[in-house]
């Protein structure tokens, strides 16, 4: 590769948080109208290094040439000044603004009156979408639109600013099948409109549909670059990732289950917006101890929404029945459930598991405080503690117990939202989407810790987009179609091809 085909460089970036070393001496290529995949394990510094390369990180060591000039970015306004965008994993966007509204957040147009010229945005959100081969309504509120479809209005803004490089943080980690085919084309789209694109994803298997080339970061540092995709492996990419291959692929025990530990019967949840439909409609399940029970299902058929019913987040209008060790309970809020033996580690860690700005103690402790609590005050030690057993037990790769929870990989905030509920030691734990955005070594760890708590006799429920992983851990799969259960199936006799259909039904 030319000299010239290099849009975009990082030389020798280092980057810490207080005594911890995040990212050391890293260097990065990106080739011109390329897709550049930086693949690596959670905390090997992928999005560390994406928000230096953004702005979002300005105070850092090293250098950043683009177009063979030195640069510098004070914040990613300046960035995108420079034709450097970013996706985030979690969409940066103002819901109950308009796609016009937020293409234009802070770069408004004005008319020679000195007044905003609605008009001309408008035209022109409209002529990005249609480029992006999408037909939204400009004036649509964000908040009314789906993930893929914001996911468009990203990439908008991103165009507005004719942007040379397009960094994706996981962009696919929250969207169907058929929005990734979407986003796919749009990823060519820009290529050969000469955009480069930094793309970081867990999927393995989707990064062979469109990459170009691979880099990899293995604790902070840079360890290697693949040019030629066609001749890759996934166990190429597995060893540039994590230094090894995974020879321990995840088989799942064979466990004795126990008693019943739950039974719902006939759980309704009705769509408070279109009163002609139910979000979920008769459901009815059983699980005993030590069993896995899978859900699966396709966006929006209510998996998540289940998880939520049972745990009380819709008291109000549900209906139906819970049994709790054969006993009927009444749960109308989060502090039932909890009462009740219920845990739910959330679809999205950082709004709905974590405290970002709290430390991996509080955040540890804060669903069991009762059991750090002596003579009616907080106990630091027992909260110090409590976190190390699970830091240690569960591998969270921290400096201390007293880190913020910001300043983890998403891995690791993972294991700690996990770790958060175990501290209440549940009879029943609800997991939704425990692996999004983890790394293939850290889902292994994930994997063995469900195995284990299993055959501990805790009864586990997983929801899981990736069909894959949901027959891999699961004893038993039911299938969520349109709010209803529409196929149950055994772990030994079921194929991906059975769960399909039964989930397009």
């Amino acid at each position: 590769m030319e000299q010239q085909d290099i849009l975009f460089q990082a030389k020798n970036i280092t980057k810490k948080f207080g005594g911890v070393t995040a990212l050391n001496q890293v260097n990065l290529n990106v080739h011109t109208g390329k897709v550049n995949v930086i693949v690596g394990e959670n905390g090997a510094g992928k999005s560390t290094l994406m928000k230096i390369l953004s702005g979002v990180y300005p105070d850092y060591e090293g250098e950043l040439i683009l177009n063979g000039e030195l640069v510098s970015f004070s914040n990613p306004k300046d960035a995108m000044q420079k034709g450097i965008a970013i996706m985030h994993q979690e969409l940066n966007l103002i819901p109950h603004l308009s796609i016009t509204e937020n293409i234009f957040l802070g770069r408004e147009l004005q008319n020679s009156f000195g007044l905003l010229d609605s008009k001309t945005m408008y035209s022109q959100t409209k002529e990005l979408l249609v480029r992006l081969g999408c037909g939204l309504n400009p004036s649509t509120l964000v908040s009314k639109l789906r993930v893929g479809e914001q996911q468009l209005v990203e990439i908008a803004k991103a165009l507005l600013e004719e942007a040379k490089v397009v960094i994706m943080d996981e962009p696919t980690s929250a969207i169907s099948d058929a929005e990734v085919e979407v986003l796919f084309n749009i990823i060519k789209s820009l290529k050969a409109q000469n955009v480069s694109v930094l793309y970081i994803s867990h999927k393995l298997d989707e990064l062979f549909l469109i990459a170009d080339r691979f880099i990899g970061l293995r604790d902070g540092k840079t360890v290697g670059t693949i040019e030629n995709v066609e001749a890759t492996t996934k166990n190429d990419l597995i060893r540039l990732m994590v230094g090894r291959d995974i020879k321990n692929k995840y088989q799942k025990d064979v466990v004795d289950f126990g008693k019943e530990v739950l039974r719902v019967e006939n759980i309704n949840l009705p769509n408070v917006n279109n009163k002609e439909f139910n979000i979920l409609k008769d459901i009815s399940f059983s699980l005993k101890k030590g069993e896995v029970l899978g859900f699966f299902g396709l966006m929006g058929a209510g998996r998540t929404e289940l998880l939520e019913t049972i745990f009380g987040l819709h008291p109000k209008v549900m209906t139906g029945q819970i049994y709790i060790d054969e006993q009927e309970v009444k749960i109308n809020a989060v502090s039932d459930a909890i009462k009740q033996g219920l845990g739910l580690v959330p679809e999205d860690r950082k709004e709905d598991g974590l405290v970002l700005q709290m430390e991996i103690c509080k955040n540890t402790s804060m669903a069991a405080v009762d059991t750090v609590i002596k003579n009616g005050f907080l106990n630091k030690k027992l909260e110090a503690d409590l976190s190390k057993k699970y830091i240690q037990s569960l591998k969270i790769k921290t400096p201390s117990e007293n880190q913020l929870s910001k300043n983890l990989s998403g891995g690791n905030q993972q294991k700690v939202v996990l770790a958060k509920w175990l501290a209440t030691k549940p009879k029943v734990l609800f997991l939704d989407e425990p692996t999004r955005g983890i790394d293939v070594n850290a889902k292994n760890e994930i994997y063995h810790l469900i195995n284990k708590l299993a055959k501990e006799g805790l009864g586990i429920v997983v929801v899981s987009s990736e069909l894959p992983e949901i027959m891999a851990i699961s004893d038993r799969i039911l299938v969520l179609s349109q709010s209803k259960i529409s196929g149950e199936f055994c772990q030994k006799t079921a194929t991906e091809e059975v769960i399909m259909q039964a989930a397009t039904l």
